[in-house]
């Protein structure tokens, strides 16, 4: 059980909210409009954590060193900004966690390496996130995780020590992130968990397999 924590900060894609169906969808488009066959979403979910990046490697087997790539990743967003709202939910237990959260009088944010572009019209779409004291995205700072700026620059927006916020994410960088700002860390077994999905070897300081699972870690009034 962690002690002396006063917020939580989470990762969004894959630790709070399930968009793996709008960001496969807008992949998918792609390889429809070209009349390649549609995939299924199980193909595209465990790499919906890494955007645009993972997205067009599951669609096209390409990296961002290919050519043709940059094209590629335009086309995404603008297929992706057309639709992530349609078919993007908060996982189930979340909304309960946030409320006993909330309830509790810890403080909560999010960290995310997704653009702003995004980030901000999802979260201002879903309720859930009206009560953020802090959403830090991946173009916010100069950095993006796994550097620790991000979480560096939430833990100032909401007025916590770094020591004494956790950081929940369902990837290794989130992790890594994590311990190089100095916070306690829990790995989202139950996310997208990206390359490397062991989350058990990421070295978190727990790792937890539902959201609402996290309440067991914190100490509760």
């Amino acid at each position: 059980m962690f002690k002396d924590i006063e917020a939580i900060l989470f990762d969004l894609d894959g630790t709070l909210i399930d968009s793996a169906p709008d960001l496969g969808a807008a992949a998918d488009k792609m390889r429809i409009d070209r009349g390649l066959d549609s995939y299924p979403l199980d193909l595209y979910r465990p790499m919906a954590g890494a955007g645009a990046r993972g997205m067009i490697g599951i669609a096209f087997g390409l990296t961002p060193q290919d050519a043709g790539f940059e094209a590629l990743r335009e086309e995404f967003f603008a297929n992706y900004e057309a639709c992530m709202t349609e078919r993007t939910y908060a996982f189930e237990g979340v909304d309960g966690l946030i409320g006993q959260l909330a309830g509790a009088g810890f403080k909560w944010g999010v960290v995310t390496n997704k653009s702003q572009r995004f980030t901000l019209p999802l979260t201002a779409a879903m309720p859930l996130f009206a009560s953020a004291q802090a959403i830090v995205s991946g173009d916010t700072t100069p950095h993006a995780k796994p550097h620790p700026e991000p979480l560096l620059e939430a833990a100032r927006r909401i007025g916590v020590e770094p020591g004494r916020c956790v950081y929940v994410g369902d990837d290794e960088r989130d992790i890594v992130a994590g311990r190089a700002a100095g916070m306690p860390t829990v790995a989202a077994a139950y996310g997208y968990l990206g390359a490397a999905p062991d989350a058990a070897a990421w070295q978190a300081d727990a790792v937890i397999s539902s959201p609402m699972a996290l309440l067991n870690l914190l100490r509760m009034p």
